[in-house]
């Protein structure tokens, strides 16, 4: 069985976040995503709309998805590759280059495009406008 994984806040999912995850199932048998908790997510000063319960919810509900796991420390992941017998590691392309490091750690590392016209800053953003 050829496992995958992947990172991220997943707040205000939507179709660009599907995107991801069909993509990243594709590359094996097992996905498992490792999701930012309300804490980290406070140390990287990001702000999200849903709880990391409902965003787990949301996440587990998703076909491709066969496992969310809390992601608590940027230091984590190299544990996580162990730990989850991960195979391959998958990350948007945004952060291409940032974890090649992982490949010392026996797993593939690849970097999927992201969906262009999305992203949940630029939602936010949008309906901060429609407010005013």
């Amino acid at each position: 069985m050829k496992r995958v994984i992947t990172y991220g806040t997943f707040d205000l999912l939507h179709y660009g976040h599907i995107n991801l995850l069909r993509r990243a199932k594709k590359l094996g048998d097992y996905l498992v995503v490792a999701l930012s908790t309300d804490d980290f997510n406070l140390l990287k000063n990001k702000k999200c709309y849903f709880s990391y319960e409902k965003r787990k919810a949301l996440l587990e509900a998703i076909r491709y998805v066969d496992l969310v796991i809390p992601e608590t420390s940027w230091e984590q992941k190299k544990s996580d590759m162990h730990e989850y017998h991960i195979d391959t590691f998958v990350m948007g392309d945004d952060w291409k280059g940032k974890f090649d490091f992982l490949k010392a750690e026996g797993v593939e590392v690849v970097y999927l495009s992201r969906t262009p016209e999305i992203s949940t800053t630029q939602i936010k953003k949008d309906l901060n406008l429609q407010k005013k």
